[in-house]
């Protein structure tokens, strides 16, 4: 694969990883808080979700730092895009006005 390729995929991997990585957060803090195990949803995502990211790491750099730090580069990027989104929903959702919370 020719260089320019290869770091291209690296920095398209690194984009897929922090989707999969700050979704799942996301995921799991909607879902999560909402079990009657928070502690084992919160800590199975971040086996899960940190076991995915380093992996995906490893394979994606294939020993070459360049295409590492474009993985990383993608990673960063994917939060950024995660966060603005899950604001946008965040701010989708009907709101409870103050002092009339459900039994």
């Amino acid at each position: 694969m020719n260089e320019p390729l290869s770091l291209a995929s690296g920095l398209a991997m690194g984009v897929l990883l922090g989707a999969i990585f700050y979704g799942g957060l996301w995921w799991t803090v909607r879902h999560g808080v909402s079990s009657k195990r928070v502690a084992v949803w919160f800590f199975g995502s971040l086996l899960l979700r940190v076991g995915v990211a380093l992996a995906g790491f490893y394979f994606v750099s294939g020993g070459h730092w360049e295409r590492l730090l474009l993985c990383l580069l993608g990673f960063v990027i994917a939060r950024v895009v995660v966060t603005w989104l899950t604001r946008l929903v965040g701010e989708n959702r009907p709101r409870v006005p103050e002092g009339n919370h459900a039994p």
